[in-house]
């Protein structure tokens, strides 16, 4: 089981860092007025979504404690992000505000799934 769980964890991984790799590609576009949520944003969101809720499966079920407070507050951000970037994928360029908003929520994800214990 644990394997599986390094797995999905690795995957996770991958989804948040497509997410972020997406937003921080852009900085420059972003002074420019010329950002855009892209494909690869979205794609890292939904995997995080999917490898999230395979996580917290998997670890209930190894009979490992889950935080289910930190998991809510997790989702809660990923579900917003995720809203926004769907939303606005198909758009020429992206509002300042909601690009760097993406970007903060990210991180702010991240920091949570780190540092909170």
């Amino acid at each position: 089981m644990d394997v599986l769980i390094n797995v999905f964890v690795a995957l996770h991984i991958i989804g948040i860092a497509s997410l972020l790799g997406g937003f921080l590609t852009q900085m420059k576009a972003i002074g420019a007025g010329t950002a855009r949520f892209n494909p690869a944003m979205l794609h890292g969101a939904l995997t995080m979504l999917v490898t999230g809720v395979a996580l917290v499966g998997l670890n209930q079920a190894d009979d490992q404690t889950v935080n289910n407070l930190k998991i809510g507050i997790k989702l809660a951000i990923l579900v917003v992000i995720l809203g926004i970037v769907y939303v606005k994928r198909d758009d020429e360029t992206a509002d300042k505000v909601l690009f760097g908003a993406v970007g903060g929520l990210t991180m702010a994800n991240i920091f949570i799934a780190t540092l909170w214990v």
